[in-house]
């Protein structure tokens, strides 16, 4: 007689998931305190290098889903204003962070070496 097989994957975390906000320009902007899955999945799998037209697309739709609508609003305009430059550096500093909240997992960083340098 086999045993059958079942697992039970919970509810996804959200109750145990903390707020998240980052500050940008002195503005804090509130983020949702988890996203779906898919959200990150869909994130890998358009950041291609070869194809900058689709990651600078998918990096704007990833804050579309991630900040609170109110502060989405707010980040766009600040994003989008000529007189508060936000670097491409930074709005990449950014998602590579949300990236490691919502994932619960560092990305890489750069080596360092022996010296510590």
């Amino acid at each position: 007689m086999t045993t059958p097989r079942y697992r039970d994957f919970g509810t996804g975390g959200l109750e145990e998931a903390a707020p998240l906000s980052f500050k940008l320009h002195g503005d804090t902007f509130n983020c949702r305190p988890a996203v779906q899955g898919k959200v990150m999945l869909e994130l890998i799998s358009k950041s291609d290098e070869s194809k900058p037209a689709e990651t600078a697309q998918m990096v704007f739709d990833f804050f579309g889903k991630v900040l609170l609508p109110e502060d989405n609003t707010r980040f766009q305009a600040l994003i989008e204003s000529p007189d508060t430059i936000v670097k491409m550096e930074t709005l990449g500093d950014i998602v590579a962070w949300l990236v490691e909240e919502y994932s619960r997992r560092p990305m890489p960083g750069p080596e360092v070496s022996s010296t510590g340098a």
